[in-house]
């Protein structure tokens, strides 16, 4: 694989974060300003990166932020009663629910709570329903990177065959539909597939969304296709990663993503512009 087969994230979001700059400023001078609101449980890596990536391009962009840190064995009312707080509060513009949430809350009732019209990752079930349906509304940020990085390097879904592997609501089921939408043939792998490699082997377009290191390696790889890395996963000595093993299948891949440097950079400037959205929105 030569330099030119690296879909790297960074021009992708400097694209994106260019005009959410304009965009903002105009709302600056009418004395609007964009605000997201981060709720976060406990101090989980990943969490914590995407944290500081998020409000990174926030303040690039320059929307305000505000983080609320939850104690890691903070109860179902307490988590409840914050996300109602942001609701009422007219200064937020938007929520970011970092997941997946500790097995000790219900994932499902504090979804149902999250106002919709301030949801920016589609975690509302009203939201999730609009895009299965395929009517408008913010998919999840990180699907909608991969769907931006993949339209920025004029990489075509239309008629392929794209495999993901992973199920979650987060990444894999959002991003099935949002490749649908535009004519690919999906398939979705997860930890009970039978015969995964030889599935992943036959893809033109391969995407890992699954949170295990370096799992994919050439055996689920097919010569020239392009590999979309959604995976962080950090090392014993904090170093990040992602699901594949850059090193054992650069050689065969036409395009990949690398991590870090990929698809998580182009996420925070989805998170960015979906603020921004609801807040005009919100304004009128």
């Amino acid at each position: 694989m030569e330099n030119n087969g690296l879909l790297k994230g960074k021009p992708v979001a400097d694209s994106l974060t260019e005009e959410l700059i304009k965009k903002t400023q105009e709302l600056n001078k009418r004395n609007i300003f964009p605000k997201l609101a981060m709720v976060r449980v406990g101090n989980r890596e990943d969490d914590l990166s995407y944290q500081k990536a998020a409000s990174n391009r926030c303040s690039k962009c320059g929307i305000l932020t505000e983080i609320v840190e939850l104690d890691e064995n903070c109860s179902q009312d307490e988590y409840i009663n914050t996300l109602k707080n942001l609701n009422d509060d007219i200064s937020v513009n938007g929520i970011l629910c970092f997941r997946p949430l500790p097995k000790s809350l219900d994932e499902k009732k504090i979804a149902e709570t999250i106002s919709p019209e301030k949801d920016v990752d589609c975690f509302s079930p009203e939201n999730i329903a609009r895009l299965v349906m395929g009517e408008k509304c913010f998919p999840p940020c990180t699907p909608e990177g991969v769907m931006e990085i993949l339209n920025y390097y004029d990489v075509d879904v239309q008629g392929k065959k794209v495999v993901i592997l992973g199920r979650s609501l987060l990444v894999g089921k959002p991003l099935s539909m949002l490749l649908l939408n535009k004519n690919a043939t999906v398939t979705i792998c997860h930890s009970k597939t039978e015969a995964i490699e030889n599935i992943s082997k036959g893809a033109d377009i391969l995407v890992s969304c699954m949170g295990k290191l370096k799992m994919v390696d050439k055996k689920y790889i097919g010569e020239g296709s392009t590999v979309i890395d959604v995976g962080i996963n950090f090392d014993n000595d904090g170093n990040m990663f992602g699901d594949v093993n850059f090193e054992d299948i650069r050689d065969i891949v036409g395009k990949i993503t690398p991590v870090p440097g990929g698809v998580g950079s182009v996420t925070t400037s989805i998170l960015a512009k979906h603020v921004l959205e609801t807040c005009i929105k919100q304004n009128s």
